[in-house]
């Protein structure tokens, strides 16, 4: 795969929590930890896309609008303690 290089700019703060990362020794360099997040938004945004196409796919929901709230704090509250 080709690269490409790119100069950015950052704060103080973002470069420094850069630096945190390449120093807890999860990525070798900036530009590792960079791609990384890059990939992670991606995936994110691909798998909201498939959710979305899934839901468009499936048609409308017979539950009514107060069913589908409750499960949802039901979920919420499951997940949040």
């Amino acid at each position: 795969m080709a690269t490409v290089r790119k100069t950015i700019t950052l704060t103080d703060a973002q470069d420094d929590w850069i630096k945190a990362q390449v120093a807890s020794g999860d990525y070798t360099n900036d530009s590792e930890y960079l791609r990384d997040l890059i990939r992670r938004e991606q995936e994110k945004a691909s798998a909201l896309k498939a959710a979305i196409d899934e839901g468009l796919a499936s048609g409308p929901s017979d539950r009514s609008l107060e069913d589908i709230w409750a499960a949802a704090e039901s979920r919420y509250r499951a997940s949040n303690g």
